[in-house]
């Protein structure tokens, strides 16, 4: 049987987790994370339908940040299955 690398695992997280969307360097804010097209095109629904006034503005920021917490959770979650599978 092969041996694995330790940080072999870790960085299969890393490449995941990198491909979920990708960072641009502004000069004056810095590194910015741009979501994926997906959830970028979902936050812009939520501006659509918020701006029409279908959902008021409160919601639309709830769902929002509902939707990025979730991702944030499903990131934290990614890297303790790579730290777990390093210690393995």
């Amino acid at each position: 049987m092969a041996e694995r690398s330790p940080t072999g695992h870790r960085n299969a997280v890393d490449r995941v987790l990198a491909a979920q969307g990708f960072a641009v360097d502004l000069p004056v804010i810095g590194r910015v994370r741009i979501p994926r097209p997906e959830h970028l095109a979902y936050y812009g629904a939520l501006g659509v339908l918020a701006a029409a006034e279908i959902i008021e503005w409160p919601v639309a920021l709830i769902l929002a940040t509902g939707h990025w917490l979730i991702q944030d959770q499903h990131n934290r979650i990614a890297h303790q299955i790579g730290e777990a599978l390093e210690e393995a």
